[in-house]
């Protein structure tokens, strides 16, 4: 899976960082969902500027145990479909480095 983006984690729980295609480069923040209330809302909401483009959701790898954030995004630059992308620990490992990992649809 290619890297589309970098992002760094803040104190807060969100992240902050770029995202990175062949036709898009734009700073977007992945922030904490306050208004979460029941487990079908995302953790995560996904915002470039002052524009919602996706939203997230903890999970964790059954191969590794290890925690990720499942994004969803959809912005009229990425045509009629959604961009699916995983964020994980980059593997530097620094503990606030993380690596948004393109995950095609099938």
């Amino acid at each position: 899976m290619p890297a589309i983006g970098y992002v760094a984690k803040d104190e807060n729980g969100s992240f902050k960082g770029q995202l990175k295609t062949l036709s898009i480069r734009a700073e977007i923040s992945i922030v904490p969902n306050a208004r979460k209330r029941n487990d079908v809302q995302p953790d995560y909401r996904v915002v470039s500027g002052d524009v919602e483009i996706g939203a997230g959701w903890m999970r964790r790898s059954e191969a590794s145990g290890r925690d990720y954030v499942s994004l969803s995004l959809a912005a009229p630059e990425f045509g009629p479909r959604r961009l699916y992308a995983n964020l994980a620990q980059a593997a530097d490992e620094r503990d606030d480095r993380f690596v948004i990992l393109w995950n095609p649809a099938d």
